[in-house]
């Protein structure tokens, strides 16, 4: 029976507690050439002092064309690799581990000049038409996720997770909403899940750590996905050696979503049984007690948590002394603990 500060070893890698530190973009690099700034500086060793076991930095884009906004971190180029080895390395120091979402926003880019997708089709009125994707632009693609995995090790990452949800790329590709190809890369699940499954293949060849897939389990839409359909592709993904599936849900297509605390980890919970592999839940998930009930019931494997450590970068401090857990603090913060 898991409790929220109880350790978490993935491959290679332990992590202190169960609690993770959600992929959330900042849009703040004003440069708008991907590279990290003193926001990011500041804001990712925070959650650090916080004593969030995982951190993972926001969804960064492999092309430049494949960013959500202009502002968006980016690791198409060896230039980004040393600012964000700087803040890996002011994470690590202060006892988090650390991770990075690789990212192609798909259709759902707002960046100037073409934008792509599996089929021509605008999320809503508010976005431009994408261009339907050759033969060479998947290609291409697959190449730059190869590349920006190289570039995250060479940065100093201990997880990856390919961003597979909310609307982006990949998830453009699972979903039969918004995938209507008649080749290889559209149709039944297997050529709908063809794209991410020749990336993880690629990333693996470059990467032996943990590997993380974020998906939108559920389109919230009839003739969209589901977490009972995604089971088949999770199960892939497992073959493939992905180490951990972060269940989130819609986005996707425009959609009524009735939110509410946990609303997303019965999610979890299938796709962490049905598979059956590791899981982490999200969404709306602020109460260290309801955190430690999704791991005590085994829903989840780890708690993944957003804007809740926005609003307070300190809620693993919270957390333990709700639980009556004692955790370690750094030196300079034990005077607050007397």
């Amino acid at each position: 029976m898991a409790k929220l500060f109880d350790e978490y070893t993935i491959k290679d890698i332990t992590l202190k507690n169960r609690i993770v530190m959600a992929p959330m973009c900042m849009y703040s690099s004003h440069n708008e050439n991907g590279h990290v700034e003193n926001w990011h500086r500041v804001h990712y060793p925070t959650r650090a002092v916080g004593q969030v076991g995982l951190i993972i930095v926001e969804a960064t884009a492999v092309l430049p064309e494949g960013r959500i906004s202009s502002r968006d971190l980016g690791i198409w180029s060896d230039e980004h690799i040393q600012g964000l080895s700087e803040i890996v390395d002011s994470m690590k120091a202060l006892g988090s581990k650390t991770g990075i979402q690789l990212a192609h926003a798909g259709r759902k880019a707002t960046v100037d000049g073409d934008i792509f997708a599996p089929s021509p089709l605008a999320f809503n009125d508010h976005y431009k038409m994408p261009v339907e994707m050759t033969k060479e632009d998947i290609a291409k693609t697959i190449e730059a996720f190869k590349q920006g995995t190289i570039r995250a090790k060479k940065a100093g990452f201990d997880v990856i997770e390919l961003h597979g949800a909310h609307g982006y790329l990949f998830n453009e590709f699972l979903s039969p909403l918004t995938n209507k190809r008649l080749d290889e890369y559209g149709g039944s699940d297997e050529n709908r899940y063809r794209l991410l499954r020749e990336i993880i293949d690629a990333v693996r060849t470059v990467w032996d750590g943990p590997l993380f897939v974020r998906i939108s389990a559920y389109d919230y839409t009839e003739g969209g996905m589901t977490p009972d359909a995604y089971v088949t592709m999770t199960k892939w993904m497992k073959e493939q050696d992905v180490d951990l599936i972060d269940v989130s849900s819609g986005a996707n297509v425009p959609a009524t979503i009735d939110s509410y605390p946990g609303y997303q980890v019965n999610f979890s919970e299938t796709i962490k049984h049905d598979t059956p592999i590791a899981t982490g839940a999200v969404g709306m998930i602020t109460s260290p007690l309801h955190a430690e009930e999704i791991l005590k019931n085994d829903r989840a494997d780890l708690i993944f948590l957003a804007r809740e450590l926005l609003r307070d970068p300190y809620w693993p401090y919270r957390a333990a002394k709700e639980l009556r857990t004692e955790i370690k603090s750094p030196i300079q913060y034990e005077r607050g603990w007397l």
